[in-house]
């Protein structure tokens, strides 16, 4: 089973058309069996799409509102589509993004969707809060896939340990029934800054597919600064380019047998202010 997890930034990122072709044309090549996204926008005052469902898009539980033309999930799946690739997705809108966008998260599988769900980890539960979070799951294969977008560690309102303690408490009754539970996305927890929240992912029993691997690259999938690493409440990040804050983490044992950065003009051109992660696993979708 082949997975990839990309912060898409889509239709903030300059040069969008463009970028949103080369990822369908490696998303097309390399055909992961599950791909989570994050930052995945469309503006509200895009007219519905009645159309999505003939682009395999299934609508999330308790998720009421439109996907619209724009949307950027819609728009990856047509282009997979008509190159002859037909993923399964679903969309969720989780906050206002840049005071414009209704920013939310993907999922997109090559098999049938099982089943989905969403939920707030954030305390905040206001749309126009860019703190807002969430985590979007689908069920697929018997196995659940999880997109996340978390917030920072030192974050007084919205601290990263209580968001990823929220994701935990609801997530315990797939993994305690025996089911692969995988997470996948923008955590904004560099890896080397001991005691923070890589290490507080690490010691709740969770497992970074970049480690298990037998063979990886370096591992980065930040290449520079980018926002919410410039200034956080005045203060300058004391944050150098070149960080490890996206990741596939697994909740049980599992053979990795690669993991490796794409989009960042090595494998394949850059298409967001992220790079994609994608990992390679013995578990079959």
């Amino acid at each position: 089973m082949k997975l990839l997890t990309l912060n898409t930034h889509s239709l903030a990122e300059p040069e969008y058309e463009r970028k949103l072709h080369l990822f369908a044309r490696m998303a097309e090549k390399e055909r992961p069996d599950i791909i989570a996204l994050q930052e995945v926008n469309q503006t509200g005052e895009s007219s519905p799409a009645p159309d999505a469902p003939e682009y395999g898009y299934m609508p999330c539980a308790g998720h009421e509102g439109p996907v619209r033309e724009d949307n950027h999930a819609l728009n990856l799946a047509k282009l997979l589509k008509s190159a002859g690739v037909c993923y399964r997705w679903t969309w969720v809108p989780v906050k206002l993004g840049y005071g414009v966008f209704e920013e939310g998260l993907a999922l997109f599988s090559l098999k049938p969707i099982e089943d989905t769900e969403q939920f707030f980890i954030s305390k905040s539960r206001s749309f126009s809060n860019w703190k807002t979070r969430k985590a979007v799951g689908i069920q697929a294969g018997g196995q659940w896939f999880y997109s996340v977008h978390m917030g920072w560690w030192g974050d007084e309102e919205e601290p990263f340990a209580c968001h990823w303690d929220h994701f935990q408490e609801h997530v315990k009754g797939h993994r305690g029934d025996g089911k692969a539970v995988w997470v996948m996305g923008d955590f904004n927890s560099p890896c080397d800054r001991a005691g923070e929240g890589y290490d507080y992912v690490r010691n709740s029993g969770w497992r970074d597919t970049y480690e298990m691997a037998a063979e990886k690259d370096g591992g980065i999938t930040v290449g520079h600064v980018i926002d919410g690493w410039r200034r956080e409440e005045g203060e300058q990040k004391k944050r150098p380019p070149g960080m490890r804050i996206d990741y596939i983490w697994c909740g049980d044992q599992a053979d990795v047998s690669r993991s490796l950065v794409v989009c960042n003009d090595v494998n394949y051109p850059v298409v967001s202010d992220h790079y994609g992660l994608m990992a390679v696993t013995d578990k079959e979708l």
